[in-house]
Formats: structure tokens, C-alpha cells, sequence
């Protein structure tokens, strides 16, 4: 058992650009290309932000942004790409049907950011799986899924990074698919909150989508913190729940912006008290529509995160820091 009573603090950001919004944003029009943009903008400032308060984060990163072009990408085929029911949801049959914007597009590939959050330090870099793979989807298979992460690991590791930490991309947690986790070394993989509204992770009924905005702002359940103590699995990879989901700020929503805040700096405060974990995360491109508004959000959260490491040494930690420590103790 974990025997440290030090509050653990953790980010995982789902690095995915436009692969991951091809439904939501089916047209690369000017508003998307903008939204984009301002992401690519921020993400080097999030990154700063980081460094300065010795941020310990995890980069669950879509595979496909590593390729530096429109060939390179055509080169780096799985062999064998996932059999949706629904083509729609297909990352493959979005580019056959529309195409790059240009050889390098910048809303599908980022290898100059991928460099800068590598070359920063604190910085972890894990896997959203190569092509925003769902896990949960009908007509893909197991197999499928293996030879997707295979063409991740394979091309993060010609960068010279080795894959240890994975996010199911839209929170599609697939128990099944653990064991394929395992044989490829993923030691640690993001679990979704133990609350009725965030399980199935496939759900998207209307009564589901209300309990979770609403949970953003109002409590519903007990705390999102959990006792470290909880959080050991005598198997691999470790499940390390998510707590929060941080939404971005609204022009609209200014009461609602500051319940939101208030109520992460209150979990994060319960957690240090109690030497809980407790997780939040998000998407880089949450960021695109306002981004000085989220940046100092962040910086608001950060500086909490200070003083509660002050206080309480609260300890951030990446989840491969976290995997690593659980095994460990």
C-alpha cells in the first residue's frame, strides 16, 4: 500500500486537434481553422505555465499529430484500421472524403509542438491511442485496437519516446482491451469517475449530458478526491481515475465561471488536506474559442496548486510518476 500521506495532484491533457473533433466539427471553415489555431497558440503557453510552477503533466497525445506531413501520415498505416459500424466516427474515412488542407496541415499534424512539450520539463508524453481509436464502438475489434496502439508506440518510439500512460479517446474505457494494454507496456491508462452519469463512457443520453455539465458546477455526489490507498491494483496497467473535467470559460456563463473554478480549488484543497489524489484534465483545443480567459483560469489554478504545496505539500505528479510510485509502495 502507498504509505506517502502527501496529496497527489494530476493533469492529463488530450492532445488531439481536429482528429478528435471530427464529428462536432465535420468542416474545416473558417471558424474551426481559427478555433485550431488559437489551440496551437496556447499550447506553448500552458507549457510555460507548467515549467514555472513545476508542473508534473501527462500529454496523452493522438499518434497521427506526430507525422511532420500529408505522406508521411499515407506511410504510417496501421495494418489493420478500425471497422466502424458507423463511418462517421472514422479519423480514416474523414481524410479519405475530404482531404489535408495542405501537405503540412497544421490542424492534423504538430510535430513542432510535440518537440516543445518534449523538450519541457516535467512533461510526460502518453498516448490518446494513433488514430482516435473507440474502444466502445461497434464493428472494431480487439485486434484492431492492438495494431492501432502498435502504430503509436511505433512512431512516438522513432522519436525516441517509450509509451507507458494511455487515455481512451471520448473516456471509452474498454476493460476488455486491458490485456492488450499490458502486453505493450502501458502501465497506467485513465479511468472515468466512479458516478452513474459517467458510466457507460459511450453514453450521450440528454439526462447524462445534464449531470455531468451540471456536476461542474453543483455537487451531485461526494468528493472527487480519492484516498490513496485505493488507487494501489496489484495488476497492470494501473486505473487512475479522473476526478474533474475542466470546462472552459464563457462570456455567457459568468456566475458559472466562477462555481467551476471554485469548485476545483475546493477539491484540490480536500485532497491536500486529506493526502487524496485527485485528477483533472482536459483538451488543449478547450481553449480555442477563449484562450486568454482559460490561460488565466489556469494560472488561477496553478497558483492554488502553490500554495496548497506550500501548505500541505501537495505533490504534482504525472500518471507514470503515480503508476511508478503505486508499484513501488
Amino acid at each position: 500500500m502507498p504509505t506517502n500521506k502527501h496529496g497527489i495532484f494530476c493533469i492529463s491533457l488530450d492532445f488531439e486537434l481536429h482528429w478528435g473533433c471530427i464529428e462536432n466539427k465535420p468542416v474545416m471553415n473558417k471558424e474551426a481553422m481559427s478555433y485550431f489555431s488559437n489551440t496551437r497558440k496556447a499550447i506553448p503557453q500552458m507549457l510555460s505555465l507548467f515549467q514555472q510552477h513545476e508542473m508534473h503533466v501527462t500529454w496523452a497525445i493522438v499518434g497521427m499529430l506526430f507525422n511532420k506531413n500529408a505522406t508521411e501520415w499515407r506511410s504510417h498505416t496501421p495494418n489493420q484500421k478500425p471497422a466502424y459500424s458507423n463511418k462517421g466516427v472514422s479519423t480514416y474515412d474523414w481524410i479519405e472524403k475530404n482531404g489535408f488542407q495542405e501537405e503540412e496541415d497544421p490542424f492534423h499534424f504538430a510535430p513542432a509542438l510535440i518537440e516543445k512539450i518534449k523538450n519541457t520539463p516535467y512533461q510526460e508524453i502518453g498516448t490518446h491511442t494513433y488514430s482516435h481509436y473507440f474502444c466502445l464502438e461497434p464493428g472494431q475489434t480487439k485486434e484492431q485496437f492492438k495494431a492501432d496502439l502498435l502504430k503509436a508506440i511505433e512512431i512516438a518510439s522513432s522519436w525516441g519516446i517509450e509509451l507507458t500512460s494511455l487515455v481512451f479517446p471520448r473516456n471509452q474505457f474498454n476493460d476488455d482491451y486491458l490485456s492488450v494494454c499490458r502486453e505493450l507496456k502501458i502501465t497506467s491508462v485513465r479511468s472515468n469517475p466512479s458516478v452513474w452519469y459517467w458510466s457507460p463512457a459511450s453514453s450521450s443520453g440528454m439526462l447524462t449530458k445534464i449531470f455531468r455539465t451540471g456536476d461542474a458546477y453543483i455537487k451531485f455526489d461526494r468528493n472527487k478526491s480519492i484516498d490513496l490507498q485505493n488507487l494501489h491494483h496489484h495488476q497492470q496497467p494501473v486505473q487512475l481515475p479522473a476526478s474533474r473535467l475542466y470546462r472552459p470559460w464563457k462570456p455567457s456563463f459568468k456566475f458559472q465561471n466562477k462555481l467551476k473554478l471554485n469548485r476545483i480549488l475546493k477539491e484540490m484543497t480536500v485532497a491536500a488536506k486529506k493526502g487524496a489524489y485527485y485528477h483533472l484534465w482536459w483538451h488543449p483545443h478547450n481553449f480555442g474559442n477563449h484562450p486568454e480567459q482559460c490561460l488565466q483560469e489556469l494560472k488561477t489554478i496553478l497558483n492554488h496548486f502553490n500554495w496548497l504545496k506550500e501548505k500541505y505539500s501537495f505533490q504534482s505528479m504525472s500518471m507514470n510518476e503515480i503508476a511508478n510510485k503505486i508499484v513501488l509502495d
